[in-house]
Order: C-alpha cells, then structure tokens, then sequence
C-alpha cells in the first residue's frame, strides 16, 4: 500500500508560515482565524498549512502548538526542531535512507517514489520534494552548528574576558590557582640588615 506524505502545492507558504511562527507569539490554538490574521496568511493556499503543521509535529491534532513548535521560536533550538520536523513528517523516506536531507534531487526523488507509488513525473512528487526541501532549509542536523548556540558561546567567552579585566591581580592568581618559587642566593654575611633589606624588597617588589 503506497505511503502518503505531508505537502503543500504552494509549497512557497511552507517557508513563509514558518517565518511567521517564530516572530508571532504563540496561540493557544493555531487556527484559520490565527493564519489569516496574525500570520497574515489566506485564501485557499494557506488553508493546507494546518494539516502540514500537525503531520510534522508541530501542531497537535486539536491544533494546539506542541513543545516542538515552542522549541522552533527559540532561536537557540529553532535547527533541531526543525530537522525534528522534518524526520517525523517523513518519517518514511527516513526509514529508506538515514540522510536523505542529504540526497541529490536525484535520489530523493527516487525514494519519494518508492514511498509512495506515483510516477517519477507526477506533479505530487514534485510537490512532496519541494515541501521536503522548503522545511529542511530551516533545518540543523546532527554535526552542524546552530547559529544561536554560537552567538551565546561568544557572548559568554566576551562576558569571561571583561570579568578577568576587573579582577584584581590578586585575585586572579587566586583565581586561577597561581604559585610560585622563589630561589634567594644570600650573601654570606652575618649582618641582619643585610637580610632586612633583601626581604623588605621582597616584600615591596614581587609578593604584594
């Protein structure tokens, strides 16, 4: 029995309600009213968009957005959730290949074919391949980098280096666990003042 697969026609709206997610705040039920008016998304090519959130797992079948759709708007988890998305809405043509995301047009077209049982030209593989490809460009999969993880990591290292610049001398080498050996090589002299004056020196110059 051949597989159906989640796809838009217009599938140009796939990229432009995702957009839109992660700038809108999140409803309590994402419904027409919603798409139509705060995503500014209507007419009959926008009506699909529902069932094609709720098969790739952002919305639940009641329409309420999930926990991957609130884990898509923070801009840190926003790649994950998408290849997420992406790995449960076509959780068939995974089931052939592990990395289709990574598949030539080529290939990828031959598993949707496989899947599903239409002709190589049908216009619905097309579709399913267009609509794979416009979701999987938001997508960060296992070995890429997340560009909000990066930003915070540099964010941290300039937070790490301005403390270091307010933290007393002393403090730092307290710090960072920092010791030192000093070898004297005194004079052979039993004249106390000598050794006054060496140690005061000490005192002065390198152990403050």
């Amino acid at each position: 029995m051949a597989t159906t697969l989640p796809y838009l026609n217009a599938y140009g709206n796939i990229q432009k309600v995702l957009k839109k997610i992660q700038e809108a705040a999140t409803p309590p039920s994402f419904t027409h009213d919603f798409l139509a008016t705060k995503l500014n998304l209507k007419g009959g090519s926008a009506k699909p968009l529902i069932p094609f959130l709720k098969r790739t797992g952002f919305l639940g079948s009641d329409g309420v957005p999930s926990n991957l759709y609130k884990r898509f708007r923070n801009q840190g988890q926003s790649g994950r959730a998408a290849a997420e998305a992406l790995r449960k809405g076509y959780s068939p043509l995974y089931e052939v290949n592990e990395y289709i995301h990574d598949a030539s047009d080529k290939d990828l077209r031959g598993v949707v074919v496989q899947v599903t049982g239409f002709d190589a030209d049908s216009p619905n593989v097309r579709a399913i391949m267009n609509s794979f490809k416009a979701l999987k460009e938001f997508a960060v999969f296992d070995g890429e980098e997340e560009n909000g993880y990066e930003e915070d990591g540099q964010e941290r290292a300039d937070e790490i280096l301005e403390s270091a610049d307010e933290i007393s001398e002393d403090n730092f080498r307290r710090k960072l666990g920092l010791s030192y050996t000093i070898n004297l090589n005194l004079p052979p002299t039993s004249d106390i003042a000598v050794f006054d004056a060496i140690f005061k020196s000490l005192k002065n110059n390198i152990l403050q």
